[in-house]
């Protein structure tokens, strides 16, 4: 026998098994049909309570009728009665069931059911001897018929790669995997809730445009039939939102799916969920401040507590984010002032010496961010306002006036991540077309993330744009710290995957 056949006979044993157990459900279904019980035809059932509902309130509940409706995970024959398990969303709950109160034939039909199948209870509450909260069964329904047996139940379905593909299954399998998403929409609705009763305004803006900008990020193409155009996804949302600032629209966001040509690791996914938020009127100190009262907001709201802890690191969110520079931040982990370096050659020739790789387009702010992510990021592991970045890295942020080189920008990191990108907006067009002129240099120089000359959001900006914050948050790194997730494929339902073949 080959090394491929020995490597493979066991999972095309497996299959064959699947296709085995499946051929009698199939068979178990057809005479049910047969007999006209076929459990496809029934359009609804009649829940009351769910299993968390009814072990949570016993006291009121005992002895009283329930409906309760889930799938079958576990089932125990023992002659005359019997015991059975169902989950539903809340969790589960035991069913004993007895023939003498469900029926001779009902009762038969009981012990054809298979692990997986759709059920529903109608029973009276009780504690059994060994004091578990249970339903006394006097009515079994056949809801859906499962063809599919389910992983072995004391492994669970434990191949992340399958867990991936098939959620609907690790959903079933996995509460761990099921809690994490659905505090992920606990989180985004929390974070709306604070938005909502901060006065910002949820908007919908296009996802499929003819200038993707306000990031640096290769875009997704396709074509528009019907008006033989070239279009692409969205990137970003700052440039539409900005568009209704202008319009008098004074605290606006948008929490949505953008979509980016980058690579596939623990942290990356080329669809991800985007949350953007602007307001009139305040600078990236305002949003500095909004992001912390959020953050802990949320953290409060979905944990319960500002104390976080990711892979067994602490990170407590009520104590006030640190706020720091970037040059200082630099200066601070390698020792190295970049304002005693004054022209490109000189950051350029310091690289070098600290083996950092660049590019012959790089000025001194490029170099100046490459220390920064070379020596400096994975520290940043409590919550974090990394401040006031180089202008050549920062085509849409508004410089510091003090210090033109530099923009009134900070990115939020936690556990080592960039959690959040701000800025005091530019709002002045002159500028913002010159910056677009440089990137589109860029663009011409092989830079596939620069940015193209938007017009019609400079027209918006000659009409007049009031002072703005701006901050952009990935909400999959947010809940991945929240719910101490270790890829962004855990907290995505259904994440992007290589094909099987």
């Amino acid at each position: 026998m080959s090394e491929e056949k020995k490597v493979n006979a066991p999972e095309a044993e497996a299959v064959q098994d699947v296709n085995e157990l499946r051929k009698v459900r199939v068979q178990k279904l057809e005479a049910l049909q047969q007999a006209g019980k076929d459990p496809f035809v029934i359009t609804k059932y009649g829940q009351t309570h769910h299993s968390a509902v009814i072990k949570e309130n016993f006291d009121e509940l005992e002895g009283k009728s329930v409906c309760v409706a889930g799938r079958m995970m576990s089932k125990r024959i023992m002659g005359k009665a019997s015991f059975c398990n169902i989950q539903d969303l809340k969790g589960n709950i035991q069913s004993y069931v007895a023939r003498d109160s469900l029926g001779e034939e009902e009762y038969k039909e009981f012990k054809k059911l298979d692990i997986g199948d759709i059920i529903g209870i109608e029973g009276s509450v009780f504690k059994t001897k060994t004091g578990e909260i249970s339903i006394h069964a006097e009515k079994i329904v056949l809801l859906t018929k499962s063809l599919l047996p389910l992983p072995e139940k004391f492994h669970g379905l434990t191949n992340t790669d399958t867990r991936y593909r098939q959620r609907y299954v690790d959903l079933i399998m996995n509460q761990e995997s099921k809690q994490t998403l659905i505090n992920r929409s606990r989180i985004i609705r929390a974070v709306r809730n604070y938005l909502d009763s901060q006065g910002f305004l949820e908007v919908e803006t296009p996802m499929l445009v003819s200038n993707a900008g306000g990031a640096a990020a290769r875009p997704f193409e396709t074509h528009f039939n019907a008006l033989n155009e070239d279009l692409k996804l969205r990137i970003s949302l700052e440039l539409y939102l900005k568009r209704l600032i202008v319009g008098g629209l004074e605290k606006v966001y948008e929490i949505v799916r953008v979509f980016r040509h980058e690579g596939l690791d623990t942290s990356h996914n080329p669809e991800f969920t985007l949350m953007e938020l602007y307001q009139a009127y305040t600078d990236y100190h305002g949003m500095m401040d909004l992001t912390e009262n959020l953050y802990r907001h949320v953290a409060q709201e979905v944990l319960g507590t500002t104390k976080i802890v990711y892979n067994g690191v602490e990170m407590d969110l009520g104590k006030p984010f640190e706020r720091i520079t970037m040059l200082d931040a630099v200066k601070k982990y390698t020792g190295i002032d970049f304002n005693e370096i004054k022209t490109d050659e000189e950051a350029k020739a310091l690289a070098k010496e600290k083996g950092i790789e660049f590019e012959k387009r790089h000025k001194k702010g490029d170099i100046l961010n490459l220390f920064f992510e070379e020596f400096v990021e994975h520290h940043l592991i409590q919550p974090t306002f990394l401040m006031d970045h180089p202008v050549e890295i920062s085509p849409l942020t508004k410089r510091k006036p003090e210090n033109p080189d530099y923009v009134e920008r900070f990115e939020f990191f936690m556990n080592g991540w960039e959690m959040a990108n701000a800025y005091s907006e530019l709002n002045d067009p002159i500028d913002q077309r010159e910056r677009f002129k440089a990137q589109e240099e860029l663009l011409r120089q092989g830079d596939e993330e620069a940015n193209t000359t938007d017009e019609d959001f400079l027209t918006a900006l000659e009409y007049g744009m009031a002072p703005t914050g701006g901050i952009g948050f990935g909400i999959d790194r947010m809940v991945m710290l929240l719910t101490d997730s270790a890829a962004i494929r855990d907290v995505l339902l259904f994440p992007t995957m290589k094909p099987l073949d």
